[in-house]
């Protein structure tokens, strides 16, 4: 039962989301392990259905308190610009733990992988094939994107909407090149400190793409039903400064271990 209050704060309805959440995150990270010890895929697939419908679930309550039960008040919307904003400085740090050990072990090689950077008998990629057209795809979607924003603060609807099909697209296809290469890879993970924190920050960076065009894939479904105006959008905001920050990661990941290692 609802009951009316005389104060600009989002006091939130109890939800089971957290917890099935939790369980999906739990669900995953068992079943990735028992597929990498006994090749069994049934737990990781588990998880992955309990954490595809929470996300569901969870965008359709925010999306509904905040486009027709009118809870996201200016102040509630501060605050969840300041959540945002703290999440993307954490991922900002996690990823820097990656750089940190990529330069750590590239500065200053040890004599365990031949006192060199790549490490003896590591092929590197070439960093003007398909790495320069990733980074053009990001560029790109980086341009289109901030097309979307503007076209929203001006009301164009069809603009706002073309221009995010395109940077969606442009995500689905960075994804796919990045597979391609995975597969024509001359090192796995496995194959020293080069191979280790390639794939780690590569993979995570990609794992990010998807997350990121999920989020925008979502934005363009509101936006078919008109969720966003001029003055109130912060749910698309959010998902632009994400994919503002995966283009910037990608810009460091490709300057240091695709062009500076390839020198």
């Amino acid at each position: 039962m609802s009951m009316k209050h005389n104060h600009p704060f989002h006091l939130v309805d109890y939800s089971p989301w957290p917890l099935t959440g939790s369980l999906g995150a739990m669900f995953l990270t068992s079943g990735m392990i028992m597929w990498f010890h006994q090749l069994n895929l049934t737990l990781l697939i588990l998880g992955l259905m309990i954490t595809i419908l929470t996300m569901f679930q969870w965008w359709r309550d925010i999306s509904r308190e905040g486009t027709y039960q009118g809870k996201h008040t200016l102040n509630v919307t501060t605050g969840l610009r300041w959540g945002m904003i703290l999440f993307i400085v954490s991922e900002v740090l996690f990823f820097f733990s990656f750089f940190w050990a990529f330069f750590h072990s590239s500065l200053s090689p040890n004599i365990e992988i031949g006192s060199i950077w790549p490490p003896i008998s590591i092929k590197v990629f070439n960093p003007f094939q398909i790495p320069l057209l990733n980074t053009c795809i990001l560029l790109s979607s980086g341009i289109s994107i901030t097309w979307t924003h503007h076209s929203i603060l001006n009301n164009n609807f069809s603009q706002s909407f073309q221009s995010l099909l395109i940077t969606i697209l442009l995500g689905i296809y960075f994804t796919i090149l990045q597979y391609m290469e995975y597969m024509e890879a001359p090192f796995s993970i496995a194959d020293s400190i080069y191979g280790s924190t390639f794939f780690l920050t590569t993979g995570f960076h990609g794992l990010h793409v998807i997350i990121g065009t999920t989020f925008l894939f979502i934005c363009l479904l509101r936006m078919n039903k008109f969720h966003f105006s001029a003055n109130h959008h912060f749910g698309f905001e959010a998902a632009a400064w994400y994919w503002h920050f995966v283009d910037v990661v990608w810009l460091f990941l490709f300057i240091s271990m695709y062009w500076w290692s390839s020198n």
